[in-house]
């Protein structure tokens, strides 16, 4: 199977910059560490700080699956509750 990119947007609220970030580089090391994690690579906006983005590689569809089941999403998802103005993602495979 082919690699599988992710690109995660997650717009913070105005007033939970801050915590958002703090909470997002919770995640990078241990991500890094999953199996079938190729990059991890979290983003800030240059002119929007609230807009962070991960760019994601994993060896497959599979593997980046058990990521999102993984604990430490789940305890970014409660410490951030309420915080986020947006999220979206997209499934993205490298063509050239």
């Amino acid at each position: 199977m082919a690699q599988l990119t992710i690109v995660a947007n997650i717009v913070a609220n105005e007033d939970k910059i801050e915590l958002v970030k703090a909470e997002l580089l919770k995640l990078i090391d241990i991500t890094r560490a999953e199996d079938g994690c190729i990059n991890y690579d979290l983003h800030q906006d240059n002119t929007n700080p609230a807009h962070f983005m991960f760019y994601e590689n994993w060896e497959t569809r599979e593997l980046w699956q058990t990521h999102m089941s993984n604990t430490h999403l789940a305890e970014y998802m409660a410490a951030t509750d309420g915080a986020v103005a947006s999220f979206t993602l997209n499934e993205m495979t490298k063509i050239g």
